[in-house]
């Protein structure tokens, strides 16, 4: 074997294993729809599966749950051409059941903890103690909160857990679509709870703190492929990949908690 055919076989050989044995052979526009949690984390690992796969992922991004026309339901209700989503994984366990994503195709990326934030520049509350916490909320003009997993368990669990339901009556809101460091950074509230790994890339804001251990949710961030999917072998690469070990650190560097394949 001439020497550069030997060089482009252990160089070919050497991308099997990284992407798995089902990545595609031939080069393919790869649709992902991933939701904010995992956003991040997503955006830093694609260029490396681009560079490896010579795939191209077209990406666009959507909530995993609500009545928003992005929301990943919605988009998989209307038929858009979809291979890989990437959301709570609740919300996709749910779609699972409906027969709109592919059985066992269901791949765990990470757990994410809800943190708090505050305009950059304001005063920091201590959020470090349930009272603290308690305290933060009552002392705060608006509460901004998502219309996903962390909104979700705010609304219907911790104001009750914190004993602060009716206080909080026309001073705490769930917003939709927009993201809740956006909001708080503009101004439109002084006060807001979402994923930490939502929260890290907005700019304007300071990052207070992680919810109390004793109030804290962590959300389950996961992938599949969706059914009917134009490239599923090229689908389920992209997920093995981003769930690889040698990947963990891109992702909790993204205020996540890896959830490594072995």
């Amino acid at each position: 074997m001439r020497p550069h055919h030997l060089k482009n076989t252990v160089l070919a050989a050497l991308a099997a294993f990284a992407l798995g044995a089902g990545a595609a052979a031939q080069a393919t526009d790869l649709h992902v729809v991933s939701s904010g949690g995992f956003a991040q984390a997503y955006k830093d690992l694609s260029g490396r599966y681009e560079s490896a796969s010579g795939d191209h992922l077209v990406s666009e991004w959507g909530p995993s749950m609500g009545t928003t026309k992005n929301a990943i339901p919605a988009r998989l209700a209307r038929g858009e051409p979809i291979d890989v989503v990437i959301m709570v994984g609740d919300a996709l366990d749910k779609l699972m059941a409906e027969g709109r994503l592919e059985p066992g195709s269901k791949v765990v990326l990470a757990n994410s903890p809800i943190a708090c934030a505050v305009r950059h520049g304001a005063a920091k509350p201590d959020i470090h103690t349930v009272d603290g916490l308690r305290a933060a909320f009552l002392g705060a003009h608006k509460v901004a909160y998502s219309d996903s997993a962390s909104g979700e368990y705010i609304k219907r669990e911790l104001l009750d857990k914190l004993g602060i339901r009716q206080q909080m009556e026309g001073k705490a809101a769930q917003i939709p679509a927009t993201p809740v460091g956006e909001i708080v950074a503009h101004g439109e509230a002084d006060f807001g709870c979402q994923q930490r790994s939502e929260l890290k890339p907005v700019q304007g804001i300071d990052i207070v703190g992680l919810l109390p251990q004793e109030v804290q949710l962590k959300t389950e961030f996961s992938g599949a492929v969706v059914r009917g999917a134009k490239h599923p072998e090229a689908a389920r690469a992209l997920l093995r990949f981003l769930a690889a070990p040698a990947n963990a650190g891109a992702i909790e560097a993204t205020g996540l908690e890896p959830v490594t394949a072995h």
